[in-house]
């Protein structure tokens, strides 16, 4: 190894056959979590670097600066340079002319567009989180600025369970194979570490039910008035928004009732998923934009009175119980998952209260977020023990390298395969893992959990059935 310090890393077979091959055409590594996913990227870097320099792509600050620091540490090249949107324009030209520079998307894409960095100085680009590709994520513009002669190292713990969405972004990557492993693949099987999965389910008590039977109500009302109006949605949020475009151009009449039950939806899944505090935040949220025929309807009304007299009454939601009885015995350290910022800070109240200490990890976007430095610092805390449980919404879902966490609770469920792989792959990652699901029953927390188990199961395999797929095609 030429650029790799001596005794940085051992490689593992499976790495070495992954890196070869990634070494030698635009290549998507696909591989479970905690199976060593940047150290094949640092394989490949050593095959590149006398050819040119490398771009390591990352979605976070904080993963960012995770690979920055491993990579300082292993090469023997002096330059490894860490850019990201909170450095001074000074700064960023200075570091752009590195042989090795981490950086997060946005602030590369627009130093591209600027003229600050050439991507033809480099001869690897490495796109971290490769199943990220989609829409107008900055991965795709800077995809399509390099030149042919880059070669491509994409890395996820997943692909999309939908082949099109999968094909769509192997070909934004160029990508021209697949190094893709599973749990019970035989060269990897050794190393996996199993994850012991519980499920927790909770029943919404009395006055909880009576508001979520309310917001229902009100949701049918919206269903009759856009059927009145010539539009028969499907029963799901998700179908509200993908015929929302067509409602504004088309039936017009309907565009009340569809924003309406698009909010119900949203209110209904934070009640039966999150409790009565993110409940009455989103709807305060709501009654501030100018929603006033919400607060007309006497169900929603009797709904959010429901609501505040239930958290009146110190109810929050029938989760909180059931995880401060499983945080109790904690052995080691845990993340909690909370797709809500809301949600995060009730947690955490109910945690202190409890006696149990916790930080938290959320996004930096508003007056409330979390700077990129403050998310690096919560995270050099939680690793160093000050706190044994961290509260996280999706921002420490993707690559957190903290390897004693033995304990992932999902307070809340995801439909998304992409995000339930990330979760799970948090613990198990150096032992032997513990993952305990919460989940309200009869409501959408339930369907989510169970969408998102069934398209993890769809997408094992993927890389390899859009791998042939694109071959079939040439």
């Amino acid at each position: 190894m030429r650029f790799i310090k001596e005794g940085a890393i051992e490689p593992r077979r499976y790495q070495q056959d992954i890196a070869a091959q990634a070494a030698s055409e635009n290549c998507m590594v696909v591989l479970p979590t905690g199976l060593g996913k940047t150290a094949v990227a640092l394989l490949v870097m050593d095959a590149m670097l006398e050819k040119g320099g490398v771009l390591f792509l990352a979605p976070t600050r904080v993963l960012a600066g995770q690979h920055h620091e491993f990579l300082s540490s292993r090469l023997s090249i002096a330059d490894v340079a860490l850019v990201t949107g909170e450095d001074a324009e000074k700064k960023r030209a200075q570091a752009w002319s590195s042989s090795v520079v981490c950086a997060t998307p946005e602030i590369t894409r627009n130093d591209m567009e600027r003229g600050m960095f050439d991507p033809a100085q480099i001869s690897l680009a490495v796109f971290d989180e490769a199943h990220r590709t989609v829409g107008d994520y900055a991965y795709a513009a800077i995809a399509g600025r390099l030149p042919a002669s880059v070669r491509v190292l994409g890395m996820t713990a997943t692909l999309p369970s939908d082949i099109q969405k999968a094909t769509k972004i192997m070909t934004t990557l160029r990508i021209a194979s697949v190094a893709q492993r599973k749990d019970d693949s035989p060269d990897v099987a050794p190393y996996v570490r199993k994850t012991r999965t519980e499920i927790v389910k909770v029943r919404l008590p009395p006055i909880m039910a009576e508001a979520q039977a309310a917001l229902k109500r009100a949701l049918e009302h919206r269903y009759d008035q856009m059927r009145a109006a010539g539009v028969m949605p499907e029963r799901s949020l998700s179908s509200l928004v993908k015929i929302r475009p067509k409602v504004l151009a088309e039936r017009k009449q309907a565009i009340r009732p569809l924003f309406s039950a698009i909010r119900i939806h949203q209110a209904l899944a934070l009640l039966e998923a999150h409790g009565t505090t993110a409940f009455l935040r989103y709807c305060e949220r709501a009654r501030e934009k100018g929603a006033r025929d919400l607060f007309e309807d006497p169900d929603f009304a009797r709904a959010l009175g429901r609501a505040e007299e239930a958290r009146r009454g110190g109810l929050e939601h029938p989760k909180i119980p059931e995880l401060v009885e499983i945080l109790r015995g904690l052995e080691g350290r845990a993340l909690v998952f909370s797709s809500y910022r809301d949600s995060v800070d009730v947690i955490r109240e109910k945690l202190d209260g409890a006696g149990i200490r916790s930080g938290m990890l959320i996004g930096k976007a508003g007056d409330s977020g979390l700077k990129q430095a403050k998310q690096v610092e919560a995270v050099r805390r939680f690793r160093d023990g000050e706190y044994p449980v961290m509260v996280a919404t999706r921002v420490g879902e993707e690559g957190l390298d903290i390897s004693e966490v033995n304990l992932v609770v999902f307070y809340d469920n995801t439909p998304s395969a992409i995000r339930y792989v990330q979760r799970r792959g948090r613990t198990g990652r150096r032992d032997s893992g513990r993952m305990v699901v919460l989940m309200a029953e009869g409501t959408v927390d339930e369907a989510y959990h169970w969408i998102g188990y069934r398209r993890v199961a769809a997408s094992r395999g993927m890389g390899e059935r859009v791998a042939r797929g694109m071959q079939e095609t040439l």
